[in-house]
């Protein structure tokens, strides 16, 4: 019996070859689906609760610096915090370009810290310079972890470059001034600047750190030390003794506070007693009343103020 392949079958086979093979090499190159976008801004993006945080970080020209720059920590004010603080969506609108360099861009970037910090390695209490360039006021807790005393109330949320910490009670702006220069401006601290001068200790509490300090207010000192003569008529060692008595050299935020005693203040004979409910120090082991704390976590560039209605003795 006579073949019936022949040269018409051949170019049939090759050409039906030529069709497969085409058909595997396509499937072959054809490229996977791009993963989906993970970065810092997708994911504020993607999150209603963020939505003011996006729009000012887009409207400050930050996108590409929060996009593109690896290993960074976001403390992202959601909408509640900006609305808190005074920076509504409409707020954020009618921002002009000048206020956008001078006031929305140093707050925005005094959220972000240049270095990856998830919540288990944020320290007892430390600073950490942000792309400020100023430092924040880090914590951490039983109750939880603290940016200068405002509580992290979503941690962890991870990014291809870098993770989100959200914080919901409102925005942190930078400080503009020292403990001492706070101290200097504000007159009902009139006394307590007399008593830092004769001390010796204005350049101490003006020197980079992260001091806290309970600043007594005028009326809470007695009526033995309640002019400039009479605090200058106590030896200076005598004075800064006491002013030490009210500082400590690390940064101690109102949600650090527990009730008992604290370290030992920068005097090393005194250590503190905490109350709470209501906010009551004292020098552990004095005789003299409590004082009140009234005001908490007043930020300064250095440390932070709470103020006491009566002095430390």
């Amino acid at each position: 019996m006579k073949s019936t392949f022949n040269i018409k079958n051949l170019f049939l086979f090759i050409g039906l070859g030529t069709v497969i093979a085409g058909t595997t090499v396509s499937c072959k190159d054809d490229p996977l689906p791009p993963a989906p976008s993970t970065t810092i801004v997708d994911i504020a993006a993607a999150d209603p609760t963020l939505s003011i945080l996006v729009s000012a970080v887009t409207k400050a020209g930050l996108v590409d610096v929060l996009k593109n720059t690896a290993n960074l920590t976001v403390f992202a004010p959601t909408n509640d915090a900006f609305i808190a603080s005074g920076f509504p969506q409409s707020a954020i609108d009618a921002l002009t370009p000048a206020q956008i360099t001078s006031v929305l861009t140093p707050i925005l970037t005094y959220h972000v810290v240049g270095a990856k910090v998830m919540a288990a390695g944020v320290p007892a209490s430390d600073t950490v310079k942000t792309l400020n360039g100023l430092n924040i006021f880090a914590s951490k807790n039983a109750n939880g972890v603290f940016v200068n005393g405002i509580k992290v109330t979503t941690a962890d949320i991870a990014a291809s470059n870098g993770v989100i910490h959200k914080i919901s009670s409102k925005v942190l702006v930078p400080p503009t001034q020292t403990i001492a220069e706070i101290v200097i401006a504000d007159p009902r601290f009139a006394l307590l600047e007399i008593a830092v001068i004769h001390g010796g200790l204005a350049g101490a509490l003006s020197g980079p750190g992260k001091f806290t300090v309970f600043a007594p207010i005028n009326d809470g000192f007695p009526t033995t030390l309640d002019s400039k003569a009479e605090i200058e008529a106590n030896p200076s060692a005598a004075v800064g003794a006491i002013v030490l008595a009210h500082a400590f050299g690390t940064n101690i935020f109102a949600g650090d506070l527990t009730v008992g005693e604290t370290p030992f203040t920068l005097n090393p004979l005194a250590k503190l007693t905490i109350g709470l409910n209501p906010n009551t120090v004292k020098i552990s082991g004095s005789a003299a009343t409590v004082s009140g704390i009234t005001e908490v976590d007043i930020v300064a560039k250095n440390g932070v103020i709470h103020i006491i209605n009566k002095i430390l003795l």
